[in-house]
C-alpha cells in the first residue's frame, strides 16, 4: 500500500506530461518567419560609395536583396530587415512602415549592410540642382521591402532560439586608421523550427563591406552575398547580416600584406576581387556557424521591443545640404536638427540596441559594456544612416578624423546617442 502511494504521484505526473494538452505551445511561445526579395536593378545603375559622384556600373556579382525576419511572442511582433545598400534613410523606412499593417511601425527595424557597390538611396544632391538617386529604383526598393516583410509574416512558424557570441577568427576585418582598434566579437541569432532546422540565421558584426568598392564598377552585395549564400548552403533557412559599430574605419581585411604602399605609412595595397569577397564572406559564415553551434536552445525566449525618438543637431553643412535639398524631402526640425528612432530589443538572453548611423568602435565597446544581456548586440545603420558618430573628444581631433568629422551630424552626436541609449537600457 505504501509502495503504491509512493509511485502514484509519479504515475500521475507521467500521464500528465504525456497528455496532448501539455504539448500545446503557450501563447507566449516564440514564432519566427522570413521573407526575401530581389532589389538588384535592371538595367544596372551607377554605384554610390558615399557622398559625391556615383560611378558607372559595368558588371555585377551576386544579387542585392531585401531580407526580413519577424519574431513574435504573444502579442509582440518585431521585424528586422537587412538591405544590401550603402544606407537607407528614415524617410524611406517610414514609407515602408506605413504599408505594413500587422506590426507596429516602431517595431520595424530597417538596416543597411553598407555595401559600397549598390545604387544611391539617399538621392544625394549634386550641388547643381540635381541628385544622384534613381527615384524609380528607390520606389522599387521600398515596394520589395514591403514584400519581404509581409512574406516573413505569412511564414511565421513555431521556433526556438540559439544565440552565441565569440571573437571571430581569421583575417576578416581591421581598423584602417589603427589596425587593432576594432571589435572582434561576432554575435549570431539563429531561429530553429520544430524540426530543429534553421529558419533564420542573423549575423551581427562590425565591418565595411567594401572589398570591391565603388570605383571597380561592379554592382554587388560585396562580401555579404557569399556570407549569406554559404550559411544557407550549410544549414538551410535564410541568412541575413546586420552591421555593428563599424565607423572610422572598420573595414574588410583585404590587404595585400606583401605589398606595402610607398612612403612607409603603414598602409598596404588592397585585393579588390570577387574571390576576396568569397574568402572573407565564407570565413565569416564558418565562424558564425561555429559560434552558434554550441549555444543552448532557448525554448520560450522573451521578446520585448521599445522605441524612442532622439533629436540630433546638424552642424555639418554637407549633411544639412542633403537634408534640405534631396528630393526625398527628409523630415527635419526648424532648429536645424533631425529626429531619429532608437530601438531596444530584448530577445531571449540577448539585448539589442540600434544605432542610426556609423558609430566609431569606442562608442560600440562602451555601449556593449553598459548593456545587461548575456549577449549584447548593436545594430548599426538601423532606422537611419546619417554619417559617422564620434564622441566629442574625437570630433575633429586628428587629421585622420577630418573626413569622418565632416561627414558627421556634429560634435555632440555621439554624446547624445550614448546618453539616450543608456537611459533606454536602464529603463
Amino acid at each position: 500500500m505504501t509502495e503504491s502511494r509512493v509511485h502514484l504521484p509519479l504515475l500521475l505526473l507521467a500521464g500528465f506530461l504525456l497528455t496532448p494538452h501539455v504539448l500545446v505551445r503557450s501563447a507566449d511561445s516564440l514564432s519566427a518567419g522570413t521573407g526575401l526579395a530581389d532589389i538588384t536593378p535592371s538595367p544596372l545603375l551607377p554605384i554610390s560609395g558615399g557622398m559625391g559622384p556615383s560611378h558607372p556600373a559595368t558588371s555585377s556579382q551576386g544579387k542585392l536583396t531585401a531580407r526580413a525576419v519577424v519574431f513574435q511572442s504573444g502579442s509582440t511582433r518585431v521585424a528586422v530587415v537587412s538591405l544590401d545598400l550603402l544606407g537607407f534613410p528614415r524617410v524611406l523606412g517610414d514609407r515602408i512602415r506605413k504599408q505594413i499593417e500587422r506590426i507596429p511601425a516602431e517595431n520595424i527595424i530597417i538596416a543597411s549592410t553598407h555595401t559600397h557597390s549598390a545604387p544611391d538611396c539617399y538621392a544625394f544632391p549634386d550641388g547643381q540642382g540635381g541628385h544622384s538617386g534613381d527615384m524609380k529604383y528607390i520606389d522599387h526598393v521600398c515596394e520589395q521591402t514591403v514584400v519581404a516583410i509581409n512574406a516573413a509574416l505569412d511564414n511565421l512558424q513555431p521556433a526556438s532560439l540559439k544565440i552565441g557570441t565569440d571573437e571571430a577568427q581569421g583575417r576578416i576585418a581591421y581598423n584602417y586608421y589603427a589596425p587593432d582598434l576594432y571589435d572582434r566579437r561576432m554575435s549570431v541569432v539563429q531561429a530553429l523550427g520544430s524540426d530543429g532546422k534553421a529558419i533564420a540565421t542573423l549575423v551581427n558584426y562590425a565591418i565595411h563591406p567594401e572589398v570591391l568598392g565603388s570605383d571597380e564598377g561592379i554592382l554587388s552585395p560585396d562580401l555579404i552575398g557569399p556570407l549569406c549564400d554559404s550559411i544557407e548552403a550549410k544549414v538551410g533557412g535564410m541568412a541575413l547580416f546586420v552591421n555593428g559599430a563599424q565607423g572610422g574605419m572598420i573595414t574588410a581585411d583585404n590587404r595585400r600584406l606583401d605589398e606595402p604602399k610607398a612612403g612607409g605609412s603603414g598602409y598596404w595595397n588592397d585585393s579588390r576581387s570577387w574571390d576576396e569577397c568569397l574568402r572573407i564572406g565564407q570565413t565569416m559564415a564558418s565562424e558564425a556557424l561555429r559560434i552558434v553551434s554550441h549555444a543552448p536552445v532557448q525554448r520560450q525566449p522573451q521578446l520585448k521591443c521599445t522605441a524612442i525618438e532622439v533629436e540630433f543637431p546638424v552642424e555639418s553643412d554637407d549633411l544639412w545640404a542633403v537634408v534640405s535639398h534631396s528630393p526625398l524631402n527628409y523630415p527635419h526640425n526648424e532648429n536645424r536638427s533631425i529626429t531619429a528612432q532608437i530601438n531596444f530589443v530584448e530577445l531571449g538572453n540577448a539585448q539589442i540596441l540600434t544605432i542610426p548611423g556609423e558609430a566609431l568602435p569606442n562608442i560600440g565597446f562602451y555601449l556593449k559594456r553598459k548593456m545587461h544581456g548575456e549577449h549584447n548586440l548593436l545594430f548599426g545603420l538601423a532606422n537611419d544612416a546619417f554619417g559617422y558618430i564620434l564622441t566629442k573628444v574625437d570630433y575633429k581631433s586628428f587629421p585622420r578624423y577630418d573626413y569622418v568629422s565632416r561627414v558627421s551630424l556634429g560634435e555632440m552626436t555621439g554624446e547624445i546617442l550614448i546618453e539616450k541609449s543608456l537611459e533606454l537600457v536602464g529603463e
